[in-house]
């Protein structure tokens, strides 16, 4: 575990310190996030940030390889390796995005082409565990495991890319499922499944340091985005991890690993720790799909533009990000690792009634200030009602006369009708009609 803090705190230190290079340089070359009608961001950003991630990361995986523990993860596979390579490839793809803009087959071709180079290093699906009617453990062919390892990266690498929207969130997100696959692919290697010197072990370990060594320059107010370079790095190495950690074993053979749930959680530990960008993505896809759109039209309806439409400010929403993906995440190694106690059961299920209350806060707040509202009118309107001083109503004064209309008949009260004296002295006085039947 120590070896594995060491790389953490290298990834992590070199990330931090060449954000800020890697800021200066996409300044010079005007590799910048406009400002966009979805956007937050109200000035232009510069973007890029993923090339200092994988600095972070290739310089973790470098001193995992100078430390005696962690050198037999090199010794007996090469997918470590194949991660590194692939994760060049399409970080310098999102490099050229960041600056040029490609177009989305453009990018979907690099992605694929990014998965099949990891593929050829190892990373692959040879199980996957169906606990339907009965049909248990499938082993996977490379006919088959070969395009579900390269559709399984596509996702992962479009669904951190959707959720990349708010100064923090992509970053934070993807630290926290690192931190929950190191967490998981560790406690297989200590009850005797696994090396504890494993690829997928090695592969989160970099990746969490990375993210938390960039997250001090990402979070709000951001000095810099990750960019596409960013988030489809994390994106493959997240699906890199889940394929080495529960991809490349029989989930059968997991009953002896200390009371784990063997035939369901190797299946639901990473989609629960992808749970909300793959959820993203799924909305995303069917919302577009249902208004005649390309899926990867870009519009502000993702989860977390819609924590700010409920009234969470920019802040509050990354951080209720992070409590579900942390939920989420943990929930479900913490379920792999005790077998599903009561107790853990029932801090999950407090702990979930906790986030729909944060989550639905701000609008059960402004219904109450709107319903407070409507009480205090209607009191005052019945105390109106009741005043004593409101049956004695004074008459109001006829309206002026439009303009073309006849003139008002005076009556006694108008100043029309009073006296001489208290006409104007300058006044003409009226010329008498004629009396009815005298002559002039």
């Amino acid at each position: 575990m120590r070896e594995y803090a060491v790389v953490l705190l290298a990834a992590a230190l070199v990330t931090f310190l060449a954000t800020p290079v890697v800021r200066v340089a996409a300044v010079r070359f005007r590799v910048m996030a406009a400002v966009r009608d979805r956007d937050v961001h109200v000035i232009p950003t510069p973007r890029g940030g993923g090339v200092a991630m994988y600095l972070g990361v290739a310089a973790g995986v470098l001193v995992a390889s100078q430390l005696p523990s962690l050198q037999r993860s090199f010794e007996f596979n090469t997918q470590t390796v194949g991660v590194l390579v692939a994760g060049g490839l399409i970080c310098l793809l999102g490099v050229l995005d960041d600056r040029f803009g490609l177009d989305a087959l453009t990018k979907l071709t690099g992605q694929i082409a990014a998965a099949g180079v990891m593929v050829l290093f190892g990373v692959q699906l040879s199980f996957l565990f169906l606990p339907f009617a009965d049909i248990g453990t499938l082993s996977l062919g490379p006919d088959v495991g070969v395009p579900a390892t390269v559709l399984l990266t596509v996702l992962t690498v479009n669904a951190l890319n959707f959720i990349d929207g708010l100064d923090g969130l992509a970053a934070g997100v993807s630290a926290i499922a690192a931190v929950a696959f190191f967490a998981y692919s560790y406690h297989l290697g200590l009850v005797g499944y696994d090396d504890v010197a494993s690829a997928p072990a090695l592969i989160t370990a970099v990746l969490a340091g990375a993210c938390l060594g960039f997250l001090p320059h990402n979070f709000s107010p951001a000095r810099i985005f990750m960019g596409d370079s960013g988030s489809m790095l994390v994106g493959l190495m997240l699906s890199a991890a889940a394929v080495s950690a529960t991809g490349q074993t029989d989930s059968q053979t997991l009953g002896s690993a200390a009371n784990l749930l063997p035939l369901t959680l190797p299946l639901l530990v990473p989609v629960a720790v992808l749970f909300i960008p793959f959820v993203d993505l799924l909305l995303a896809v069917v919302r577009r799909s249902l208004r005649g759109q390309s899926p990867f039209a870009p519009d502000k309806m993702h989860l977390h533009h819609r924590l700010l439409s409920i009234g969470h400010s920019h802040r509050r929403a990354v951080l209720i990000m992070y409590f579900w993906a942390a939920l989420l995440s943990f929930g479900a190694v913490a379920l792999s690792i005790t077998g599903g106690t009561v107790e853990v059961l029932v801090v999950i299920g407090a702990l979930l009634v906790v986030g729909v209350m944060v989550v639905l806060s701000p609008r059960a707040r402004r219904e109450a200030i709107a319903a407070r509202q409507s009480e205090l009118a209607a009191m005052k309107q019945r105390s109106r009602a009741a005043h004593p001083a409101n049956g004695n109503t004074r008459p109001r004064e006829a309206p002026p006369a439009a303009s073309g209309d006849a003139p008002a008949r005076p009556t006694a009260a108008s100043p029309t009708a009073a006296s001489p004296t208290a006409t104007s002295p300058t006044a003409t006085p009226p010329t008498p009609a004629p009396t009815a039947g005298v002559r002039r």
